[in-house]
C-alpha cells in the first residue's frame, strides 16, 4: 500500500492546464466582469467622504437597530478613521459587498432549484459540502492561477468560499413554507411564478436573509485571507502586522476587521424581522398612543 500513487496531483495539474489553453477568453471575460463590479463599487465607496458614510450607516443603524447601536456606530467609524484605515476598510467593504452580491445572484436560484427539483439537490448537495469543508486557503490557489493577483482572484475564492450558506438556507425556507400557504395560492389560481414570487419567497424571507447574513460574515473572513494575493483592504494590514511582527499593526487591523463585522451582522440580521428603530409608523403609533391615553385620564381625574 505504500508504493501505491494515484496522481491525483498530476490529474489537477492536466485539468489547470487544459482550462488555461482552452478557455482563457472565457475567464477574461468573467474576470472584467467581476473586476468591473468590484472596482464600482470600491470606487463610489472610497469617493464618498467619510462623514456622509458615516451618517448613512448612522442612519441605517437608527432604523433597523436602534439609537443606541447608532451612537456605537458613529463611534466606532471614527475610531476606525481616526487610526487611518478609512479607505482600507472601504476597500474590504467593498470586496465584502460584492462578492456577497454575486454569491446572493447565483446563490438563490440555486437555492431555489433546489428546493423545487430533488435532482438538482442530489447534485448541488455534495458540490456545497466540498465547498464548505474545503480550507480558506486552498481557493486561493486556482484563483491566482488562473486570474492573476489582485481584487478580481479574490472576490472570486470568496464567492466560491461564502456561497453555501445563502443557498443552503434559501432551499430549506422555501421547503419549510407551510402547503396551507401553498394550497391557498393554487386556490386562487396563482402560476408557478406568482406562487414563488408572491407566497414562498415572502414566506421564506427570515431564512434567507439568515443566509445572507452568514453569507456576508464569511465573506468578510474569507476577504481578509485573500489579501494574500492581492485583494488589499483590512487584511494587508493584518497581513503586514503578522510579517513584521508588529503587534500594534496587527492589533489595529484586526480591530477594524471586528468592527466592520459587528456593524454588518447587526444590520443585516435585522432584515429578518421588523425593524426595532426608529421608523415615522412607530412615531405615529406612540403618538396615537399618547391622544388615546389622554381623555381616559381626563376621565379619571374629573371622577376623582
Amino acid at each position: 500500500m505504500q508504493d501505491l500513487d494515484l496522481h491525483i496531483g498530476e490529474g489537477a495539474d492536466a485539468v489547470v492546464n487544459f482550462i488555461l489553453d482552452h478557455f482563457t477568453p472565457a475567464l477574461d471575460a468573467i474576470a472584467a466582469t467581476i473586476g468591473f463590479v468590484t472596482d464600482g463599487v470600491r470606487d463610489a465607496l472610497v469617493f464618498a467622504p467619510a462623514p456622509l458614510t458615516i451618517a448613512v450607516i448612522a442612519l441605517l443603524a437608527l432604523w433597523r437597530v436602534g439609537w443606541k447601536f447608532a451612537i456605537f456606530a458613529v463611534a466606532a467609524l471614527m475610531l476606525i478613521s481616526g487610526m487611518g484605515l478609512w479607505d482600507r476598510m472601504m476597500e474590504t467593504l467593498s470586496l465584502v459587498l460584492a462578492a456577497t452580491g454575486i454569491a446572493m445572484v447565483l446563490g438563490i436560484p440555486l437555492g431555489i432549484a433546489m428546493a423545487r427539483s430533488r435532482a438538482v439537490q442530489a447534485v448541488a448537495r455534495p458540490l456545497l459540502d466540498l465547498m464548505q469543508t474545503m480550507p480558506a486557503f486552498v481557493y486561493l490557489i486556482p484563483a491566482a492561477m488562473f486570474f492573476g493577483l489582485g481584487a478580481v482572484p479574490g472576490t472570486i475564492a470568496t464567492v466560491i468560499f461564502a456561497m453555501p450558506p445563502v443557498v443552503r438556507l434559501t432551499n430549506l425556507g422555501i421547503r419549510q413554507v407551510h402547503h396551507e400557504f401553498i394550497e391557498a395560492g393554487q386556490a386562487f389560481g396563482c402560476t408557478p411564478m406568482q406562487l414563488l414570487l408572491k407566497v414562498q419567497v415572502p414566506n421564506a424571507l427570515p431564512s434567507i436573509m439568515a443566509g445572507v447574513n452568514q453569507t456576508i460574515m464569511l465573506s468578510l473572513s474569507m476577504v481578509v485571507i485573500a489579501s494574500m494575493i492581492g485583494a488589499g483592504g483590512l487584511g494587508n494590514t493584518v497581513l503586514t502586522g503578522i510579517q513584521r511582527l508588529d503587534v500594534g499593526t496587527g492589533f489595529e487591523g484586526g480591530l477594524a476587521v471586528v468592527v466592520l463585522a459587528v456593524l454588518l451582522d447587526r444590520i443585516t440580521q435585522s432584515f429578518s424581522a421588523e425593524p426595532q428603530g426608529f421608523s415615522l409608523r412607530r412615531l405615529r403609533t406612540v403618538f396615537a398612543r399618547g391622544d388615546e391615553a389622554e381623555p381616559s385620564g381626563t376621565l379619571v381625574a374629573r371622577k376623582a
